[in-house]
């Protein structure tokens, strides 16, 4: 049948489930162990509650609060929840949202909007965040026509508070800081971000999607960075991440309440009815809320302190197994079970692929070249099995193979053809390598290599823009 067929008539339901079925076979099996990325997972018995909560309200759709006030008691319960976690003041409010994009978006449409009733002089909002901060930054700058102020970060892969400061103007709306930062795992120094954001009368909000679940559980952590710090007006935290909740399920946290009404959003001259979104969507899914509110009473502050610490002892092993073989080393010093590696004698991205055909995923990173690893509760089992295939597939990458001198044939032959050709038929040269790229493919080195390449000549984004393109169609 062409796709573009709508079906004419129904299908039986078992052979849709089978077919459902048959489709995932080449997904990636989370449920392993194996994949250090995408998915958070604690045990399959939390999961399955997980499940039943979710079908309960699979249908119900919170967009309206008085339809469904089972969902509204819930989100308020699970916003509540994690304003006592995080140590919001008795004036502190929030609300759920899809995930942390979502979450990090609503910050700065609040920042925005804020900036127009308490700073009306400022035409051209800027925004100040470190270089490792969540590219949630920069998209929601795109999307609101606000000025992104990218800042370097310190050897210690932290923000610089010296760059933070000197990037700072009369048009500068908001502050960010982030625990910890995505890449190599570091809490960002909040306290002192947050006497910035205080000397300069500065919004200042705190990005903690990844960690928000993870560093109020670890024993003797030190560093301070929640709602508590002075200076901090708003904080992000993903539960569907180290929350272990269903996907669609973030909270964003504000300690001044006239934030989260910038937030929203009214029209009220629509013949179909007064109209207001709390955040970007209208239609909330039911199944997301009660998912949430559930995994926070089924774990309780007990349940996530066994769950962290059984990750963090676990990403301590999995770090000193890194550390311990001669060409690979840790970044930094991460505070939590998130952080990535690299070597200084072969090209990670070739380890990436090796260890791909062997079923384990890491997230590609570069800025250094490095492999990212987000380590969870189901890793614990699968140590002896990732440390004999990493040992094996680095003896592959070592050796002068195959893959590696493809890889090589191509970029040189690229860098070579840049130099030779017109720039209009380089760029069609290009998009036609481009096609011939297989998004299914295990082997990513080569394209990594291209992307590094062509750093800083403007034609990156294009680059990406049409590899996205491509696996939609």
């Amino acid at each position: 049948m062409n796709n573009r067929e709508f079906p004419a008539v129904g299908e039986a339901a078992e052979n849709l489930l089978k077919q459902l079925e048959d489709r995932k076979k080449d997904d990636l099996q989370w449920q392993s162990g194996k994949a250090f990325s995408y998915v958070y997972f604690a045990d399959g018995m939390i999961t399955q509650t997980l499940k039943k909560a979710y079908t309960l309200f699979f249908s119900e759709n919170a967009l309206n609060p008085s339809a469904f006030p089972s969902l509204r008691s819930m989100e308020i319960e699970v916003v509540d929840r994690c304003l006592g976690l995080f140590e919001g003041g008795e004036d502190s409010v929030g609300s759920m949202t899809s995930g942390g994009t979502e979450s990090i978006l609503m910050a700065l449409k609040s920042a925005k909007e804020y900036a127009k009733i308490h700073k009306p002089h400022i035409e051209k909002p800027q925004v100040i965040f470190s270089l490792s901060a969540h590219p949630a930054f920069n998209k929601a700058c795109d999307y609101f026509g606000l000025e992104p102020k990218i800042t370097a970060i310190n050897d210690d892969y932290t923000a610089n508070l010296e760059a933070l400061e000197c990037a700072i103007t009369e048009n500068t709306i908001l502050i960010v800081g982030s625990a910890p930062s995505y890449p190599q795992g570091v809490v960002d120094p909040i306290t002192e971000i947050g006497q910035l954001a205080i000397k300069h009368n500065l919004l200042f909000h705190v990005d903690a999607c990844v960690g928000g679940f993870v560093l109020p559980f670890i024993q003797n952590f030190e560093k301070q960075w929640n709602l508590s710090v002075p200076g901090v007006t708003s904080l992000s935290a993903d539960i569907h991440k180290y929350g272990f909740a269903s996907k669609g399920a973030s909270v964003i946290l504000y300690n001044n309440p006239d934030l989260r009404k910038t937030q929203f959003y009214v029209y009220t001259d629509w013949p179909g009815g007064m109209y207001g979104s709390p955040a970007i969507l209208g239609t909330k899914p039911g199944g997301a809320i009660a998912v949430a509110w559930t995994v926070l009473h089924l774990l309780g502050r007990s349940g996530y302190e066994k769950l962290v610490n059984r990750s963090m002892e676990t990403s301590r092993k999995f770090r000193s197994l890194i550390n311990s073989i001669e060409g690979l080393q840790v970044f930094g010093q991460p505070d939590m079970c998130i952080y990535s590696f690299g070597s200084d004698q072969f090209d990670i991205y070739d380890l990436a692929d090796e260890m791909h055909m062997q079923g384990w995923l890491m997230d590609r990173q570069q800025n250094p070249p490095a492999l990212h690893m987000s380590i969870s509760p189901v890793h614990a089992k699968v140590f002896e099995e990732f440390e004999k295939d990493l040992r094996t597939c680095i003896q592959k990458v070592k050796r002068w193979n195959v893959a590696s001198l493809k890889k090589q044939a191509q970029l040189t032959a690229k860098r070579g053809l840049k130099k030779l050709l017109p720039e209009k038929m380089y760029k069609r040269l290009q998009d036609k390598v481009l096609e011939n790229i297989d998004v299914d493919n295990k082997r990513s080195a080569a394209m990594y290599g291209l992307i590094g390449d062509l750093k800083g000549t403007g034609e990156t984004e294009d680059l990406i823009r049409n590899f996205l393109d491509k696996t939609m169609k």
